[in-house]
């Protein structure tokens, strides 16, 4: 038996209604896992698994959340120890504890591509700073999230398929384990 984190992309649905925890985790034990425990409303969720195959979670729970919930929503899933690792990785400890809201990592199925590293190093501005750990692009918004044009390009489409967390969300998932 095998912790993990889980990420959802997205906790969205149709009709302007979004994924309630109680519903999220019901989906997950029936789904045969155990522990699951949600944590801030917002797809994030740290369970134990029977296997260890975090490819093969993500494709189970994957079509089964589609059926129960009417959409679509990319699951990304860690290992604990693979996310201890991450949180042993962050790149800005200074910032981070200063404001953690600013620090953020996006947590990627499969390694960021070179291009699209490219991609968003080059559309770093200002006090924006980006270094890909492990395949994991984490970037202090120096001068905050909501008027970042980088924030803007980090999607399935154009980055590969991830979902972010600041810093505060990370630490949280890190104590919950």
């Amino acid at each position: 038996m095998t912790r993990f984190v889980g990420l959802l992309y997205s906790i969205s649905l149709p009709d302007g209604k979004r994924v309630i925890n109680a519903p999220w985790r019901e989906l997950l034990e029936a789904l045969g896992h155990s522990d699951v425990r949600t944590l801030l409303a917002t797809g994030n969720v740290v369970f134990t698994a029977k296997g260890n195959d975090p490819q093969a979670i993500e494709k189970t729970v994957e079509p089964a959340f589609a059926k129960a919930f009417g959409r679509h929503i990319d699951f990304i899933v860690r290992e604990s120890t693979r996310w201890e690792r991450l949180v042993a990785a962050n790149p800005f400890p200074e910032q981070s504890k200063t404001d953690g809201s600013r620090v953020a990592v996006r947590v990627m199925r499969e390694p960021m591509a070179a291009e699209a590293q490219s991609l968003i190093e080059d559309r770093a501005r200002g006090a924006e700073i980006v270094r890909v750990i492990d395949g994991d692009p984490w970037i202090y918004f120096g001068d905050g999230f909501a008027t970042s044009k980088l924030a803007g390009v980090l999607t399935a489409g154009r980055t590969g398929i991830g979902t972010s967390r600041n810093w505060n969300t990370v630490k949280k998932i890190a104590d919950a384990l």
